[in-house]
């Protein structure tokens, strides 16, 4: 018989549970995933404030995304480290402490969309509007594009939660390697229909703006490009485009795959693996990715160091 426990403020997290022979193993790789995630993406953001010719709208929106990799590892990973070396027993989290964390989880991921989507449109100016691009990326465009992408995800991710904080707990195990939005209104013993009935139009919604902007924003782009003989603009358009792509997909995979298997309890080591994946891959690859394509980038790390300043 289950043991009702209501509106306590100390909660048990499953947590993430490996055998003893790759317990150490599978520790280094996250803790060494985590330390290069804060290294590589503060260097980005470093990089780009401290090179006047980075200061472009297209760098300014990126460094949207290495913050966002920043406080969405850095609120859940270290404590998934530390609750691997625990017995089960011992992963105990406060009410606040978890809302905290579903919070900061969920407006990683959904900020991760917005960022992108804002990015795709500076995409579209640049490569369908070249002439127009600097009168309409100005910095205060930059600005209110950057608030959007964060108000909107704000918005959306606080009426998800308060949703659920709303609920009576008569629970107080979290079947998740942390918590989240799903994991908190499990605890309660009341009707959570509003509560999958709102979850499904703000996933059902985020991920249609989401891939029907890019879609047409891409379309108009490939227009472009097929109609255009300009090979400059569509080299330029290639190397930027993909590398944007590569990250969108990446992003939508890993979001799909651990909505999808939240409805199948069965899999539940898959769905812990995937919700801890979902923070630690698209964090480790954006500045692998956009570093390396990045001209400038690529300029400022490596052709500078070849040039001494003369005083």
């Amino acid at each position: 018989m289950e043991n009702y426990t209501y509106n306590s403020l100390t909660l048990q997290l499953e947590g993430f549970n490996v055998s003893k022979d790759s317990m150490y193993f599978v520790f280094v790789c996250f803790l060494f995933s985590y330390v290069f995630i804060i290294v590589a993406n503060v260097g980005i953001v470093v990089l780009v404030f401290l090179d006047k010719n980075l200061h472009q709208p297209m760098y300014l929106l990126f460094c949207n995304l290495p913050f966002n990799d920043i406080l969405g590892n850095s609120i859940l990973v270290p404590r998934l480290l530390i609750d691997m070396l625990r017995p089960p027993s011992e992963r105990i989290i406060s009410y606040y402490e978890c809302v905290l964390q579903a919070f900061t989880s969920h407006m990683f991921g959904t900020t991760s969309v917005t960022v992108l989507m804002i990015m795709a449109f500076d995409r579209y100016v640049a490569i369908c509007n070249p002439l127009r691009y600097a009168a309409i990326m100005t910095n205060k465009m930059v600005i209110k594009l950057t608030v959007s992408a964060w108000g909107v995800a704000f918005v959306l991710v606080g009426i998800l939660l308060g949703l659920t904080l709303r609920l009576n707990r008569c629970r107080t195990v979290i079947e998740s390697p942390y918590c989240d939005n799903a994991g908190l209104f499990k605890l309660s013993c009341e009707s959570v229909f509003i509560n999958n009935v709102y979850g499904l139009t703000f996933t059902v919604v985020l991920f249609t703006a989401s891939i029907g902007s890019t879609i047409i924003t891409y379309t108009k782009i490939t227009v472009v490009c097929l109609t255009s003989k300009n090979k400059s603009l569509n080299s330029k358009a290639l190397k930027t485009c993909s590398t944007h792509l590569v990250v969108y997909m990446i992003m939508i995979f890993s979001g799909i795959s651990n909505i999808v298997l939240h409805r199948f309890p069965q899999y539940s080591d898959y769905r812990k693996l995937t919700c801890i994946l979902f923070h630690i891959v698209p964090g480790s690859l954006n500045p692998i990715i956009y570093g390396v394509q990045s001209k400038e980038i690529r300029k400022f790390l490596f052709e500078r160091k070849k040039v001494k300043p003369s005083y």
